[in-house]
């Protein structure tokens, strides 16, 4: 793990928050095939470039995660139209446009989580040149 993941996760304050993205690390470097980065507050993994009509443009992360005060948060960039399925399977959660807000990850079905991942992922190189998560 990278130092400064490390370092940032030892300081959250909610030692459960910090457990629990302990745990998500692997399962989402896993899932979706990129190495961590810290963007932030935030951990992504992978990286595209976006360009929007109005001209804005930049890079961010295919896929990450947050351990926010309230909750765990999951970005799914493609947001959660092809994820009815596994939504009825995951647990308790709550959603934002590509945010997944999960409270206790001990109320997540982790396995319906990683193929979310892993399928946001696929969804994310199907539409945008993804490349290695910067070092």
């Amino acid at each position: 793990m990278h130092t400064d993941i490390d370092n940032y996760l030892s300081s959250l304050k909610n030692k459960n928050r910090e457990n629990d993205a302990r745990l998500l690390l692997p399962i989402m470097a896993k899932a979706s095939g990129y190495s961590a980065w810290l963007a932030g507050t935030m951990i992504g993994f992978g990286q595209y470039h976006y360009e929007y009509d109005s001209g804005h443009s930049g890079d961010w992360f295919v896929t990450g995660f947050a351990p926010r005060a309230q909750n765990t948060v999951v970005y799914i960039m493609p947001g959660f139209e092809a994820f009815d399925s596994e939504l009825a399977q995951l647990g308790k959660y709550k959603l934002g446009k590509s945010c997944l807000y999960l409270g206790p990850l001990k109320n997540i079905d982790l396995e319906v989580l990683a193929n979310m991942v892993s399928k946001s992922v696929e969804i994310m190189q199907s539409r945008y040149d993804c490349i290695p998560s910067p070092t």
